[in-house]
């Protein structure tokens, strides 16, 4: 497509967009109205993955040492323990510190006295963070096998459970997505379509003339992409707008204190770029089914 084309097809979609301006209005706002909705389904997957990975990050098992070994041999134990594969962090935990937090979790109880024990009832103990929760059972079997510790306590269930809400969640979000980006397209084929039929005699005008498909496509495509542009922008700022409002909601509200909420403004530029490129896709691609059947001439 040479330089001349190119300015020339520009100007005919500008040009366009103003002359079909009711369908063009239609247009933008059903690009908004499609963006907002999947712009919203990602915000919310991002916003559970990255709860469920808070969640994940506080999640830990316990390693008991053989209550043979000293205080200073448990010690010892610990560069073993931060060798094995998977494993982010390990902390210490002496007996008398154990007993210690037992004893805090009961410290308001009527029966407060029943936990006064002695610190040789418990054991030495490592908290061991892991890196990838998906490997934790691996994890746990490796740290059972270093020499000196006795047993292990991990929720195994719970760890399974976060994994698979994770994945089921990133799933669904990515299916319901690409559903409403296949709706989208078919729907704003449709709009431009409307606008694109008042002009089938002036398409049928220039294909007898000897004009090539592309020739007749490319002012349309970039219609559409024009319109996925400014639909883009306007559906960025709409989104920013409605995302702060739940953002406030849920501040104010404290029973949703568990919700890990990400800033907009650290998902702004990928959000941006993602409704540009989708406004993009939408417009061409929607003009693109839109004047296919008015090339038949």
């Amino acid at each position: 497509m040479s330089q001349y084309n190119m300015g020339y097809h520009m100007k005919e979609g500008f040009h366009s967009i103003f002359t079909h301006g009711l369908m063009s209005f239609a247009a933008v706002c059903m690009i908004v109205a499609c963006l907002i909705i999947m712009g919203s389904f990602s915000l919310v997957a991002v916003n559970l993955d990255n709860t469920l990975g808070d969640l994940e990050a506080q999640n830990e098992f316990t390693a008991y040492v053989d209550d043979s070994l000293t205080e200073a041999q448990a010690r010892a134990l610990q560069s073993k323990l931060e060798a094995v594969p998977n494993v982010d962090s390990v902390t210490f935990v002496t007996a008398q510190q154990a007993l210690e937090n037992y004893k805090q979790r009961y410290v308001d109880s009527e029966y407060a006295e029943l936990f006064d024990l002695p610190s040789e009832v418990l054991r030495h103990r490592y908290q061991i963070h892991v890196v990838d929760i998906e490997k934790l059972a691996q994890t746990v079997k490796e740290v059972e096998q270093v020499d000196g510790i006795a047993k292990t306590q991990a929720a195994l269930d719970v760890a399974q459970g976060f994994v698979t809400v994770r994945n089921v969640a990133g799933a669904v979000a990515w299916i319901l997505i690409l559903m409403l980006l296949i709706i989208s397209l078919f729907i704003i084929a449709n709009t431009i379509k409307l606008a694109t039929f008042h002009r089938r005699e002036e398409i049928a005008i220039m294909k007898m003339c000897g004009a090539t498909n592309w020739f007749v496509r490319w002012p349309f495509i970039f219609e559409g992409m024009i319109l996925g542009l400014i639909g883009a922008l306007l559906a960025f700022l709409l989104q920013w707008g409605i995302y702060s409002l739940i953002v406030t909601a849920i501040m104010e509200y404290g029973g949703l204190q568990l919700i890990a909420i990400v800033p907009f403004k650290t998902l702004a530029l990928r959000v941006l770029g993602a409704f540009a490129a989708a406004g993009l896709a939408i417009g061409a691609g929607g003009s693109l089914l839109a004047i296919r059947k008015f090339l038949q001439v």
